[in-house]
């Protein structure tokens, strides 16, 4: 457990592991540190602004077989939907599900796990500081400071990664609503992954429905973008979608959430130190081409759990590999000319059936069927967008 300084000196607590906030990154970290007992004699704390959490986000991720988290899941879906102007495509995704689970019962339930750890401890406080000294971290908050061995920060500047000119920086921005409706009106056995039928206005712009029941729906409108909308624009969309494409003149707003993901391939371990090791999407965590963050977070602790164990320094953990070039080559396009989404995103699912999309999207395909999966997509933008990347190294 912490150790107290001696008598007379400014009391700091150390622990051998400080993890700032108490997000799913963070929190599925210390579950993962506090239910492995290589690290059962390791002091953790768990530190956050506020215990207080609300149900302020749903993550959503496809999967085989049964997962971690089924029973936490609040639905699944075995069918999606695609479409734009031209065409609209209810697919099987089996053996995969589409998958929604909210913060409220992840929270509950990971809050549950930890507090049985006797080795980890929550605090509350707002960090306001962090200093690698070489063999420890301090972390300062607006009232304590703490030393830490090994600090794990979630804690994200969007600034610093919009001021860099090296790599190309979209943002995945969405507002949402869920209604409930006096009549039938969604298909509740099929999730709306992308519906592109809505108008671009020179962005990728989509539509996306999650339906609980026939009564009861999650209606997003969602962008990839360099800049946010006003909120009036968000929700114009969303009454004029259900309005328009639902022929729904009748419902009641239950719930508003509203996000923005960073989609970028900047090296965010440059903000990585020997002791400091950021995680969620302050690490790069997100998936830069499609912004899914939640599963991806889940297999990146899995990998930094016998990392720890290893001894190595933290900023040792990043790795590049090919997908990220290939991410890399997408976000070239979108920034160039932004109104291309629709068009890959819909050639790719009309030529390739989603369970090899969600292989390649999990970084788990080989090297063949990658290039089928690339070869789905227009083959001049992203000819061009190699060539521009090459020379330009």
């Amino acid at each position: 457990m912490p150790l107290l300084p001696q008598h007379g000196i400014t009391r700091m607590l150390t622990y051998d592991y400080i993890i700032i906030g108490a997000g799913a990154s963070g929190l599925m970290l210390a579950d993962a540190l506090g239910k492995d007992p290589y690290f059962s004699d390791r002091s953790i704390l768990l530190l956050d602004k506020s215990q207080n959490r609300t149900n302020d986000r749903t993550w959503c991720f496809w999967e085989m077989g049964k997962g971690e988290f089924d029973d936490l899941i609040y639905k699944s879906w075995d069918h999606i939907h695609v479409s734009d102007k031209t065409y609209s495509k209810k697919t099987p995704i089996a053996p995969y599900k589409y998958k929604m689970l909210r913060a409220t019962e992840f929270y509950h339930d990971l809050d549950s796990k930890i507090k049985k750890y006797a080795n980890i401890s929550f605090l509350e406080g707002s960090v306001t500081a962090l200093e690698d000294k070489g063999t420890a971290v301090l972390v300062q908050t607006n009232t304590d400071t703490y030393k830490g061995k090994q600090v794990f920060s979630s804690i994200f500047n969007y600034k610093e990664l919009i001021n860099q000119k090296k790599y190309p920086v979209l943002q995945q921005h969405f507002i949402g609503w869920f209604v409930k409706t006096p009549q039938p009106t969604f298909d509740a056995d099929q999730a709306t992954f992308m519906d592109f039928s809505i108008p671009q206005k020179g962005n990728t712009r989509f539509m996306y429905v999650l339906p609980f029941s026939k009564t009861e729906a999650l209606v997003e409108y969602t962008l990839f973008s360099e800049h946010p909308l006003p909120v009036s624009e968000y929700e114009a969309a969303i009454a004029d979608y259900l309005l328009t494409k639902m022929d729904c003149h009748d419902y009641e707003i239950i719930h508003k959430e509203s996000g923005n993901i960073p989609m970028s391939c900047y090296n965010f371990n440059t903000k990585n130190s020997k002791n400091i090791l950021h995680i969620g999407i302050a690490g790069g965590w997100a998936k830069p081409s499609s912004g899914y963050t939640f599963k991806r977070t889940r297999q990146k602790i899995r990998q930094l759990i016998p990392f720890l164990k290893s001894g190595l320094p933290l900023n040792n953990f990043a790795k590049k590999n090919r997908f990220w070039f290939y991410d890399l080559l997408l976000l070239d396009i979108l920034q160039r000319d932004n109104s291309k989404g629709h068009l890959i995103f819909g050639t790719l699912f009309k030529n390739r059936d989603p369970q090899s999309i969600f292989k390649f999207l999990d970084e788990k395909s080989s090297l063949i069927e990658d290039i089928k999966v690339i070869a789905a997509c227009p083959k001049k933008e992203f000819i061009l967008a190699l060539l521009r990347r090459v020379f330009s190294f």
